[in-house]
């Protein structure tokens, strides 16, 4: 298998079009080629590209600031004397300066496949801004990780955000240079997007399931986004963050593990499967316990979950994290109804609207939880039709069919 960088060091064709045109980069930690070599080094050290910028999202360039609303700042690589301007400090679309800077912009960033995850909020303010100042846009494509599984609804209209750029499900199953696709055809761009796709990836391809694990050494693309597990839970761990609980940050397991102080996790593990246990299937789900080091409940003893997807338990057709750590939140309700579990601290930006409407695109998730009523029958109802519908529009935009 090929990675886009990996096409484009390697075949003179597509090296020939940047000729004479003024190149920059949008890339992170996990922007390396197949054997490792980062991208903004590899490509200034293969020579014949002008590269004359390059560009950082969230957690930066570089990947060293940690949690969210960190800010990076723009700076001068120390390395390559080119500037490094930062999409997630003053600024987080480009302005019109940062594009003076370039003709084509390539896009080398390592997703894991969900709605949330900023870098596609990244990409596609990009895409907006290069149709608006006529540049160019290259991606070099690179895996799904958690392959071509759906789940969960659409963002609903008003709430786009920084977490929630596009009408998309939770999770979407597709590469970032697909989802480009999308992105151009869906805001009707009119843009020179090119997608330098992957040879010889099969999304479906077990074991990895997206993810050529055989092949591909696994980069954090994001500080807490540590292993391939947690690129699996993630669609649904994730919505922690928008509650009291902890996702398990300052764990070495973040977004693995979720619980707070004084739960009692095997009863609630009880009443989950009592409530709907097929949501429980697909991979191994165990009571645990750990203290984070920072962030919430720091040094505190949690209990909780570990939710694993990495043996013989794992089902990668059957494993449906959105649903079962909604499962999760829609039993401790039951069992805590009083319990306050919703964050009300500013989240990406946002002040007044509560994060895990952000996170879940619109208030249905929360108030399905909140309802005593509820039931798991209900959620499936909401998500049903927009999985089916996804599954549909997407199809013209696959590029690696299996």
């Amino acid at each position: 298998m090929k990675l886009g960088i990996d096409r484009l060091l390697g075949e003179r064709s597509w090296r020939e079009r940047l000729r004479g045109r003024r190149v920059a980069l949008l890339g992170h930690p996990a922007s390396v080629n197949s054997v490792g070599r980062h991208t903004l080094d590899a490509l200034i050290g293969l020579g014949g590209i002008d590269i004359t910028a390059a560009f950082g999202p969230q957690h930066g360039m570089r990947g060293d600031k940690q949690d969210n609303m960190i800010e990076s700042e723009d700076e001068i690589d120390p390395v390559h004397g080119i500037p490094i301007f930062s999409l997630y400090g003053q600024v987080r679309r480009p302005t019109p300066a940062m594009l003076d800077s370039f003709d084509v912009l390539l896009v080398d960033l390592q997703d894991i496949g969900t709605r949330i995850y900023t870098y596609l909020t990244t990409l596609v303010y990009f895409l907006e801004a290069a149709a608006q100042h006529h540049k160019a846009v290259w991606i070099l494509d690179r895996p799904n990780p958690i392959g071509r599984p759906i789940e969960g609804s659409f963002l609903e209209s008003g709430w786009e955000s920084f977490v929630g750029a596009a009408r998309l499900p939770m999770r979407h199953g597709l590469t970032l240079g697909e989802l480009a696709g999308w992105v151009v055809a869906e805001r009707g761009l009119e843009v020179e997007l090119e997608v330098i796709t992957m040879t010889d990836y099969d999304p479906t391809a077990a074991p990895g399931c997206g993810w050529p694990r055989d092949e591909l050494a696994w980069v954090n693309p994001s500080p807490n986004a540590s292993s391939l597990n947690m690129a699996r839970c993630f669609p649904g761990t994730v919505l922690i963050e928008g509650t009291k609980l902890s996702e398990g940050r300052g764990t070495t397991t973040p977004l693995e593990v979720i619980g707070a102080p004084e739960l009692d996790t095997c009863r609630l593990l009880q009443r989950m499967d009592s409530l709907k246990s097929d949501w429980l299937r697909g991979a191994l789900v165990r009571c645990c316990v750990f203290a984070p080091m920072f962030h919430k409940h720091a040094a505190q003893r949690c209990c909780g979950i570990q939710i694993h997807t990495d043996s013989r338990h794992y089902l990668h057709d059957k494993f449906r994290p959105y649903r079962l750590v909604a499962l999760w939140l829609k039993a401790l309700r039951l069992e805590m109804p009083e319990a306050l579990m919703w964050q009300d601290a500013p989240y990406e930006y946002e002040y007044e609207r509560l994060a895990i409407d952000l996170i879940s695109g619109g208030t249905f998730l929360r108030e399905w939880v909140d309802d005593p009523a509820a039931t798991p029958e209900d959620l499936d109802a909401r998500l049903l039709p927009d999985e089916a519908a996804w599954q549909a529009q997407r199809q013209a935009f696959l590029l690696y069919p299996s």
